[in-house]
Parts: structure tokens; sequence; C-alpha cells
């Protein structure tokens, strides 16, 4: 098994300025942060990094930036959508400016059949050879991508793993029993890593890395070790910020935490809003021991 992009992939905040523009330099000082506190690869214009309201210019814009400021460092690119020929062209150009992968996602409101969700990955992954990573979150896109349609991509030879988010134990369970070894799985929520990787799962595709990091190194550096006592440990010391980080749409709450970190990242952009005061009271409370 070989775990190109490491255990920890942190979905990363797309940093804006006080216009509602996207500040790159601090986008950069943000990726570095992460690359520095146990993150082994980061996902850019993921939906944590609010790819619904980013411009494709936008999106390639920081591809560019942080593969020029991280050449050595690990990068996947969100280029998903319910559109197949703009994930295709979306991939391509993500291929053209260097980055390592890509993460796709189910195809959203459209609602396709499990054979349209086989068929639109089938066409990203002929479209290029970069390791495609798919992305079933079931809670935003209204379609799960069943097990047995994860199986049936996972012989295609650059369909590499998937960012499962359904919250399903079972699900995890049925994808790794019907999908060879090498085909891996990282779990889409912080707070069932450990679950996940109970039922084989290598890793997570993070929120809470942004400021827990370290912390979570340390956890599956444990549970991988065969220290459970350990990593359960951790996992609950964790858990009140897994949980705050969610009080709201991410990555709302992601947002109001890191300026208390020294990160400008700005609001979300319409139709997400900026947290309440009430919501970010908690979020500080939640986020002090960590200052």
């Amino acid at each position: 098994m070989t775990l190109e992009f490491g255990r920890i992939i942190t979905a990363m905040v797309t940093p804006f300025d006080g216009q509602g523009e996207v500040n790159y330099s601090e986008a950069i000082r943000l990726a570095d942060h992460l690359y520095q506190t146990g993150t082994d690869a980061i996902v850019l214009a993921g939906t944590t990094g609010e790819s619904p309201t980013l411009t494709h210019q936008e999106e390639f814009e920081l591809f560019k930036v942080i593969r020029k400021a991280f050449p050595g460092r690990k990068i996947i690119a969100g280029t998903g959508s319910n559109c197949t020929r703009t994930a295709v062209s979306s991939t391509k150009e993500a291929a053209e400016l260097g980055m390592d992968g890509v993460l796709q996602v189910v195809p959203y409101y459209n609602r396709p059949s499990q054979e349209g969700c086989y068929q639109h990955f089938k066409a990203v992954s002929e479209a290029t050879s970069l390791p495609v990573m798919l992305y079933n979150i079931p809670g935003r896109t209204g379609r799960n991508l069943e097990p047995e349609t994860v199986a049936r991509l996972a012989e295609l030879p650059t369909i590499f793993s998937i960012k499962e988010a359904a919250g399903s134990v079972d699900q995890v369970k049925t994808i790794r029993k019907l999908t060879p070894p090498e085909f891996l799985i990282y779990s889409g929520d912080d707070g069932l890593t450990l679950e996940f990787m109970t039922e084989g799962a290598v890793g997570i595709v993070s929120v809470a890395a942004h400021i827990v990091g370290n912390q979570m190194a340390q956890m599956i550096k444990a549970f991988v070790a065969g220290d459970s006592e350990t990593a359960r440990r951790l996992e609950t010391e964790l858990r009140p910020i897994f949980e705050v980080l969610f009080i709201t749409s991410n990555p709302t709450p992601l947002k109001a935490a890191l300026p208390l970190f020294g990160f400008k990242v700005g609001n979300p952009r319409l139709p997400l809003v900026a947290a309440t005061t009430e919501e970010i009271a908690i979020i500080a409370e939640r986020c002090k021991s960590l200052i």
C-alpha cells in the first residue's frame, strides 16, 4: 500500500480579503502553516475552500500560486463538477498547472443514477493521468455513491481512493470488502477518523487539521502503532473541536476560528454568511486552550 498523499490531507480554506477577493498571499501563509503542523497534502478548492462560489479563474490562479510556493509538496485540486465536461476540462487544466492529484465530488443537484455516476467518473479518469480521489458526501450532493459503484470505479487505473463522508461505518466496511487493498479510503469526517480506520481507512481529509493538525497526527500515529488507548484519549480531547467546527455550515465556523490563530481568512462568500456573535463566542471558548 503506497500512501502517496499521506494520512492527513487537509481541505484548505480559501482566504478572502476585506473586499471578498481571494487573498493569495494569505493562502500561501496558511498552506505553509498546514504543512508545518502535521498535514501531508492539501486540497485546494474543495468544499471547505468554497469551490461553489469561486470562479474557475480564481481556482486556477490558486493552483498556480500554491504550486509555485511549494514545489515539493503534495497538492490535490478540487476539480469536481455536476457537469462532466466541466470536470474533465478543469482536471486537464489542473494537470497543466502541476497538481499532484484531483478530488472529484459526486455530481450534485442532478441526482444521477449509479450508472450516471460511474460514467461521469470514468470520463474524468480517462481524461487524466493524475491520481483521482472520489468524494462521496450525500448530505451535500443528494446522491450516495454506493459501495458497488465505488468497487467498479476502483478498477480504473487512475482512481486510487475515496473521501468517504456519508457518515456510515457500515458503508466503509462494505467498500473495504469490495475493493482491493491498494484502493485507499479516507474519512471525510474528523470525528469518525478512528472508526473508519478500524474498518480499513488509511487517514482523513480534514477540516480540523487547520488548528489541531499536530494533535491529529499524534492520534493517527498512535492508532497505526497499535496504541489504541492513546489514540482514543487524544480523540476524546479533540472531539469538542471536531464538533464546534460544524455548528453551522462549513467553512463558516473554521473561518471564525482561524483569526484566533492569527490568520486573516475573511468571511465566507454569499450565500454563506459569517458566524453569529453567539457562534463566535462558542468557537472562541472551545479554542482558547489551543491558542
